[in-house]
């Protein structure tokens, strides 16, 4: 069986940020995580793509967000070319502005925690 397959969007360094814990949550539970993030770099020893497009994989299991509403509206149409079954809209990426472009361009957004989805409290992974 193939492991399931995760992009995070805004992926960080600081493992005090979300997009840290997210990533390192999804591993934890047998995700392939890509991280993302335009400084490119590492995140806990994985490579970080500067882009959704540069991740060598046709269809994500799940796309997960941590960037803010006005840098998700500027990615959203790269987030619609990526095909992915769940797209996370994590507390605080969100606006009403963002989710209705996405809708428009057939995303289906969920808007949860993507580390709670997954079995693990944020608050508890310092």
């Amino acid at each position: 069986m193939t492991k399931p397959t995760v992009a995070i969007l805004g992926a960080s360094t600081e493992r005090t940020k979300f997009g840290n814990k997210s990533v390192r949550a999804h591993l934890q539970n047998g995700y392939d995580v890509y991280p993302v993030n335009p400084r490119g770099g590492q995140v806990e020893g994985l490579r970080v793509y500067t882009s959704l497009k540069e991740i060598p994989v046709k269809q994500l299991d799940r796309i997960s967000i941590y960037v803010p509403p006005q840098v998700g509206m500027k990615m959203v149409g790269d987030i619609a070319a990526k095909p992915a079954r769940q797209v996370f809209f994590n507390p605080g990426s969100e606006s009403a502005e963002l989710l209705e472009a996405a809708r428009e361009r057939g995303i289906k957004p969920i808007q949860a925690c993507s580390i709670v989805d997954v079995g693990v409290v944020p608050a508890t992974m310092d």
